[in-house]
């Protein structure tokens, strides 16, 4: 693979060159990534140089822009990363954006913000656009407009021969309806477009109490989204941070009136006297600080599913018992627009409820203890959880089938042998691997 280096312009770290153990690393650094080589492409012509090398010497190539949601299963197939594909264009007056694939959140909406507009953005702003948007992106504002996918007008990609091209409903519709949420198993996406949506206001930030106050925390959270208006989006997370007392806390967002949506949280105004408050008028580009998550690499054990209901049975179980040796146990409220009809390889999200468990493997036995935790607290809430999840929900060990039903993943798996017939890409989790066991 030494002649890689000539095919294209960009950086290549092989193994034993000084750097390339890190290179390999991603987001979540409890997973490994035995890759055979690593590719700083310069550009959407350099990403194409390199795709044409991977088809002529009959290898593999996977695209990580900042690396969230890797898998492991890399062996032997060739990193790129798409940190100099950074351009960013947002037009205020039409309401798009159009960005790079090596573009985050967060770089959007220092951008959009300012001019009273957002993206449908994560919790994280370190996470990029192009692969959350891939695996359908499950956002804080999704209940006023969906999917984050929805949102995307247009891909330049790059093909398995290694053909630049632009892709839109128009242009190739069924290769536009797999990058909408399918995976990035199809195609190097180095740059998309999509929409903004207005939002000349937000209110929100996090309420935080000791564990005593879960009950009353959770009761309140359950009649909060019962009636919530789409634009108020409210998370409870059960919290246990190494060395230190467990804890319980809501974070919401609304987009609106900071008067308003004040009113419509004050259900929490009564639940004792609160570590901390951080709830105010905020700017779009603070959004990150709401659910505070880690903006450096590190380790990290989670599982995430759809919960078909929260009653009174389910609360009791959450609180049954510490939710140790797990840092935190996340309940994220649904519906709104992501129960109405969408275009995309999930299609609605008629759960209510999401909830996401994760834990830090600080040894084997740990991890083990992690694993069995998780393990042990879905099963026992079995009868209220659906039978698929996002995409962005999979971890390693899981699979395609764990999201798409029966019906879209035959549709992906035709597409991928269509316009892949030799497995020139490779995505976090590939769709022909995709059975429900």
């Amino acid at each position: 693979m030494l002649n890689l280096r000539s095919a294209v312009r960009g950086r290549v770290l092989l193994p034993g060159d000084d750097d390339f153990a890190n290179a390999t690393r991603p987001w979540n650094l409890a997973v490994e990534q035995p890759v055979a080589a690593v590719v700083d492409a310069e550009d959407a012509d350099d990403v194409a140089a390199l795709v044409r090398y991977a088809r002529d010497n009959g290898l593999t190539v996977t695209a990580q822009p900042s690396g969230h949601g890797a898998s492991g299963d890399v062996d032997g197939v060739i990193l790129l990363r798409t940190r100099h594909l950074d351009e960013l264009r947002v037009d205020a007056d039409a309401r798009t954006a159009r960005v790079g694939a090596g573009v985050s959140w967060g770089e959007v909406l220092a951008v959009a913000g300012p001019l009273g507009l957002t993206g449908v953005p994560g919790s994280s702003p370190v996470v990029s656009v192009a692969g959350y948007s891939l695996g359908g992106g499950l956002s804080w504002f999704g209940r006023k407009y969906g999917w984050a996918a929805d949102s995307v007008t247009a891909f330049d990609i790059v093909d398995a021969d290694g053909r630049r091209a632009r892709v839109t409903a128009e242009s190739d519709p069924e290769l536009f309806w797999a990058l909408r949420g399918g995976g990035g198993d199809f195609a190097i996406v180095t740059a998309l477009e999509f929409d903004l949506h207005p939002a000349p206001q937000l209110y929100g930030g996090r309420v935080l109490w000791s564990a005593d106050r879960a009950p009353e925390a959770l009761a309140a959270f359950r009649e909060i989204t019962a009636g919530a208006p789409d634009e108020l989006t409210v998370w409870a997370d059960l919290l246990h941070f190494p060395g230190s007392a467990p804890l319980v806390a809501v974070d919401a967002t609304y987009l609106g009136d900071p008067a308003e949506g004040r009113a419509l949280l004050r259900g929490l105004d009564g639940i004792g006297t609160p570590i901390s408050d951080s709830r105010a008028a905020m700017p779009i580009a603070e959004l990150g600080t709401i659910a505070a998550e880690p903006t450096n690499p590190s380790p990290g054990l989670s599982r995430g599913e759809l919960l078909t209901e929260l009653t009174d049975v389910t609360v009791k179980t959450l609180l049954s018992e510490p939710i140790r040796p797990l840092l935190s146990v996340q309940i994220r409220h649904l519906g709104g627009a992501f129960a109405q009809p969408s275009d995309s390889p999930h299609g609605p999200l008629t759960e209510p409820y999401a909830i996401y468990l994760f834990g830090i493997p600080t040894t084997p036995e740990t991890a083990a203890a992690v694993h069995t935790r998780q393990h042990d607290l879905i099963a026992s809430l079995a009868p209220h959880v659906g039978d698929r999840k996002p995409f962005t929900y999979l971890a390693p060990g899981e699979n395609a089938a764990d999201t798409f039903s029966p019906g879209t993943l035959t549709r992906l798996q035709t597409i991928k042998r269509n316009r892949d017939p030799h497995g020139v890409f490779r995505s976090n989790f590939p769709v022909l691997a995709g059975t429900r066991d």
